[in-house]
């Protein structure tokens, strides 16, 4: 057997494979050989078939699914060998009319290779790396949330300013039908406010939706709507109250403090809103990092220029899925993939430079971390080693969860290597001016 390649470009190759009689000849015999053995053809006893027979009825069949094999086997290993970086999947070229009784076969596969390039973290322009902080007033905002969940519940006749009102907002046209409980301190205008007061049980009120909420988020959230849909809604919605009642609020006494961190480790309300800034700065730092990890991406996709075979990927996506696409929507799928697919080479070649690796131990040690912190949110403060080692197997069993703790665990060390070399500028805010900052009112 001989492989050869022609490099058509940098992007672009042509492997050639010449298969000679002596590379098949052996297995075809034998595998006849089998065949002869077990054949039962009328009129000739078992085994005792003439090989002639059996190769007239056999062989050919034989012979394409050996060098089918041969040449799939070949190519693999020469790609191996050759530490050939190749995009999609090796392309036969199109052979109408080959010749299955000659001795020797050729054949050819188009490559498309992946582009060398150099990936520059520290680039010019800096990239904001925010620190979301749990500012006074978020913190206030949650022990009273905190209060309230906590307090003691009193029905009431009628709607007064401060009662907390269930009822469901309806909207046949817009499809719009979700119970909420709510306060009247939530809606924008004061008006709004007056068209509840006086108001029972069964009543049923006319809104408008335009300007309702302060923010247009919080009207997505009561009428339970696309976030698309939301921005410029000016429609009318029934609000029919089911339940009006009156909230006290719990006291910030040792027995609050117990149900909201059980053991006893928070004894005075300056602990728990230390333990509320600390448990919210945690969940800050996730959303953080993910808004970096995103913030890079974008940047290195758009910074970081090289070409990609294009020709050859739109040919290979015409045939890489279930079914068979033709070129044109080959090229739409290409168009739609083709930011992906330069991340992922860019990813690749971070990790290839960086030496980054996630091993067995680390997926073990992440899935028992997270198997911990669940059995603790269920009271179970200490499992033991043998216990977690037990659920972690199971867990990582299923090989979807394992390859996402994978993913996971690289994207946190490109998070690190990213705050380490990347060129970032540091930006402290509260979470409400995070949100404000970055999604802006789209």
């Amino acid at each position: 057997m001989n492989i050869t390649r022609e490099n058509v470009d940098a992007l672009n190759a042509v492997v050639k494979v010449d298969i000679a009689k002596e590379d098949y000849s052996d297995k075809v015999e034998k595998i006849l050989t089998d065949y002869r053995k077990t054949a039962n053809i009328p009129g000739f006893r078992k085994g005792h078939v003439p090989m002639g027979m059996v190769k007239k009825q056999y062989g050919k069949a034989v012979l394409v699914d050996e060098v089918n094999k041969l040449l799939q086997d070949a190519l693999n290993k020469y790609l191996t060998e050759e530490k050939l970086d190749v995009l999609g999947q090796p392309l036969p070229k199109p052979q109408d009319n080959i010749n299955w009784d000659s001795d020797s076969f050729s054949f050819e596969f188009e490559l498309g290779l992946a582009p060398e390039f150099n990936v520059d973290l520290n680039g010019k322009d800096a990239i904001t790396h925010y620190t979301i902080v749990a500012d006074d007033k978020m913190i206030d905002e949650q022990i009273e949330r905190i209060q309230k969940q906590y307090g003691k519940v009193t029905p009431q006749e009628e709607v007064v300013l401060d009662s907390e009102i269930t009822g469901t907002y309806k909207n046949e046209d817009e499809g719009i039908d979700n119970t909420v409980t709510l306060t009247l301190d939530k809606f924008k205008g004061e008006a709004t406010a007056k068209q509840f007061v006086g108001a029972k049980v069964g009543d049923v009120i006319v809104l408008k939706t335009k300007d309702l909420y302060e923010d247009d988020h919080e009207l997505m959230h009561a009428l339970k709507i696309e976030h698309d849909k939301v921005h410029g809604l000016d429609i009318e919605v029934s609000f029919t109250i089911t339940e009006i009642n009156e909230r006290t609020l719990a006291d910030l006494d040792q027995d609050l403090f117990d149900k909201i961190f059980p053991g006893g480790e928070v004894t005075s309300v300056t602990e728990v809103r230390e333990k509320i800034k600390e448990d919210a700065e945690k969940q800050f730092k996730q959303q953080s990092d993910q808004k970096l990890l995103n913030d890079v991406t974008e940047y290195l996709v758009a910074n970081t220029t090289f070409d990609l075979p294009a020709a050859f990927l739109t040919k290979w996506l015409q045939t890489s899925g279930e079914k068979e696409i033709d070129e044109a929507e080959a090229k739409e799928e290409y168009e739609k993939s083709e930011k992906s697919l330069r991340y992922q080479l860019i990813e690749g070649k971070l990790i290839q430079d960086n030496d980054i690796k996630v091993t067995i131990e680390d997926i073990k040690g992440h899935a028992k971390e997270m198997i911990k912190a669940q059995m603790a949110q269920f009271g179970q403060m200490n499992p033991s080693d043998e216990e977690l080692d037990g659920i972690a197997a199971r867990v990582l069993g299923n090989q979807e969860e394992a390859r996402r703790i994978s993913e996971q665990l690289v994207s946190q060390k490109l998070i690190a290597l990213y705050k380490e070399k990347a060129n970032l500028e540091a930006k402290e805010l509260s979470y409400e001016n995070f949100v404000k900052e970055v999604y802006g009112d789209k």
